[in-house]
C-alpha cells in the first residue's frame, strides 16, 4: 500500500472550543490522531506533528523549514504522497510558497478546516480523509502542491480564503477548482499545469506589501526608501493604476535597485500596462515597475521574496513574474 506522510502544522484544524469562555483553543492532544484508523484504507498512514502553531504566526522562514522537511520526506521511495494540515489564514501562503520550492512529480496536498474539532459539523475530519485520497491518487501526480477542501481540489497559485467564516471559503476567483471529489471518485478538470521551481536553501528578504487607496499620499510611503527593504510589492486600483502623488516614490525605489512589482487589489482579473495618464499602468510600465498578471498581493510577495534569493536582476525577475 502507499505509504502517505501527514505534516501538521497547527490551524483550527487542530483546535477545539472551550466549553467556558467559548474560544477556540490549541489542545495538548491532535484531534486528528483520534481519525487514523478512518484513513487505513487509503495506504500505510504516518502522522508527523511538526509544528503547532496558529496560522497568523506562520512566517516564510516556517514555511520554507517545513518545505526542506517535504524535499526530504519525498526522497523516500516508498512515501508516495503527503498531505499537511495548516491553519485557513494563511494556508494560501504556505501552498503557494510550498508549490514554488518542492521539485517532486509527487502530491503534495494542503488542507485546513473553518471549524474546530469539537463544533458541530467540524470539517477537519472529512477535508483530511480528502485530502489522504487525492495525495494516494496517481493522477495527482506532477500537478504541484494542491489544496484540498470541501470535496474540491485547487491549485496553490490561484486559491484565495475568500470568506472568513463560511467552510467554502477556499476558492480559485477567475479559474475554479482543477478537481472534484465524489464520495467514490477523484475527478480532475484540466491538465497539470506548468510549474517554476526555485531551489532555495534560505529566504532571507524584506518585501512588505502596500495598498493602495483613494487620496493617498507619498508620505505614507517614503519611509521605505530609508528602510532595509529588498523590494516591494503594491496592490493597485483596478488593471494597474495608482495615484500619482505616489509615483515619484516608486520611481526612486526602482532606482535604488529595489524591484517594484504590481497585482491588482481585485480579486479576479490582470495588471496590463493599460492607462496613459499619470500614474497609470503604461507610465508604471514605462518606469520598471513589474507587473504580475493575475496574482495576489500576498503570492506575488512570496514569489518575489523567493525569486530574490536566486537573482537581483531587475530584468531576470520582470522575465520570472
Amino acid at each position: 500500500m502507499s505509504k502517505i506522510v501527514i505534516i501538521n502544522t497547527g490551524g483550527t484544524i487542530s483546535m477545539a472550543v472551550d466549553q467556558e469562555s467559548g474560544v477556540v483553543k490549541s489542545q495538548v492532544h491532535h484531534p486528528l490522531h483520534q481519525i487514523m484508523p478512518h484513513l487505513k484504507p487509503y495506504g500505510n498512514i504516518e502522522m508527523d506533528d511538526f509544528l503547532s502553531l496558529p496560522s497568523p504566526h506562520m512566517t516564510p522562514e516556517h514555511m520554507l523549514r517545513l518545505a526542506l522537511k517535504i524535499e526530504n520526506l519525498l526522497q523516500q521511495e516508498e512515501v508516495k504522497g503527503l498531505v499537511i494540515t495548516h491553519g485557513t489564514d494563511t494556508l494560501e501562503e504556505t501552498a503557494y510558497l510550498l508549490d514554488l520550492v518542492i521539485h517532486s512529480s509527487k502530491p503534495v496536498i494542503v488542507t485546513g478546516a473553518m471549524k474546530s474539532s469539537n463544533e458541530l459539523g467540524a470539517d477537519g475530519p472529512a477535508n483530511l480523509v480528502s485530502s489522504v485520497r487525492v495525495a494516494a491518487n496517481q493522477e495527482s501526480c506532477d500537478r504541484g502542491v494542491l489544496v484540498v477542501l470541501n470535496e474540491e481540489i485547487h491549485a496553490a497559485r490561484y486559491v484565495s480564503k475568500t470568506h472568513a467564516n463560511n467552510t467554502a471559503t477556499f476558492q480559485s476567483p477567475g479559474y475554479g477548482p482543477v478537481g472534484l471529489l465524489t464520495k467514490k471518485s477523484i475527478h480532475y478538470l484540466s491538465a497539470p499545469l506548468p510549474r517554476m521551481h526555485f531551489p532555495i536553501q534560505q529566504i532571507q528578504s524584506n518585501v512588505p506589501l502596500i495598498k493602495v487607496v483613494s487620496g493617498m499620499k507619498p508620505e505614507w510611503i517614503t519611509y521605505l526608501l530609508g528602510s532595509e527593504i529588498d523590494g516591494v510589492v503594491i496592490e493597485a486600483f483596478g488593471a494597474g493604476n495608482v495615484p500619482p502623488l505616489i509615483v515619484p516614490v516608486i520611481q526612486e525605489l526602482i532606482n535604488l535597485n529595489k524591484p517594484v512589482v504590481l497585482v491588482s487589489r481585485s480579486s479576479r482579473g490582470f495588471v496590463e500596462d493599460l492607462y496613459g495618464y499619470e500614474g497609470g499602468g503604461h507610465q508604471l510600465s514605462q518606469i520598471g515597475v513589474i507587473f504580475a498578471g493575475g496574482m495576489s498581493g500576498p503570492k506575488a510577495r512570496l514569489k518575489l521574496m523567493v525569486a530574490l534569493e536566486t537573482t537581483r536582476e531587475l530584468s531576470i525577475l520582470e522575465q520570472l513574474f
